[in-house]
């Protein structure tokens, strides 16, 4: 079910891709202010893809130190970027009641099912790091994996289809601008 959850969740943003191109006002500004929000989110799901080992191990190190849903810490920035960029404020409320309605319940069952998996040492993660936001406090971060183990897991996560697909609608909006 989970699997089916996720697709779903990435086919939704798609299937707005086509009314987004059509209704979106891109400017120079808004596009640098977009696409600056846009890189944090693919360097943020980056790192945290290259720090997890799911189902292996419960990751509290690297940017799970902080939060303990990077990757939607991540994807958040990059709807937030996309929507700067498209210019309308109905892009961001649409944004935000994505994430409320797609990535809350995602987050609390995610938070039951790593709880019933690792137990205490889920709870004591929990006390520790917010949910979603994050808690620049969090101490140290432990990450001292080898480059090619990131590299061959951030790859085995596919997120570089998340820079494809933030460059694919930038590389569109930049067209629109110049066309009109």
């Amino acid at each position: 079910m989970r699997i089916g959850l996720e697709r779903l969740r990435v086919r939704l943003v798609w299937v707005a891709v086509a009314p987004y191109i059509l209704f979106a006002r891109p400017s120079p500004l808004l596009l640098a202010v977009g696409g600056t929000l846009g890189v944090a989110g693919v360097l943020l799901r980056a790192w945290a893809a290259s720090t997890l080992r799911k189902n292996a191990v419960l990751t509290t190190g690297g940017p799970y130190a902080y939060t303990r849903h990077p990757l939607y810490l991540g994807s958040f920035l990059m709807g937030l970027g996309v929507a700067a960029a498209g210019g309308r404020l109905a892009f961001l409320l649409l944004v935000l009641c994505y994430f409320a309605v797609v990535y809350g319940p995602t987050m609390r069952a995610e938070a039951r099912r790593l709880e019933r998996r690792f137990g205490e040492d889920y709870r004591e993660y929990a006390r520790r790091v917010p949910l979603f936001f994050p808690r620049l406090d969090s101490g140290r971060v432990r990450q001292a994996q080898p480059l090619r183990a990131r590299l061959q897991r951030y790859l085995s996560h596919r997120e570089y289809n998340a820079v494809l697909g933030l460059l694919l609608v930038f590389l569109t909006l930049i067209a629109k601008l110049v066309i009109d």
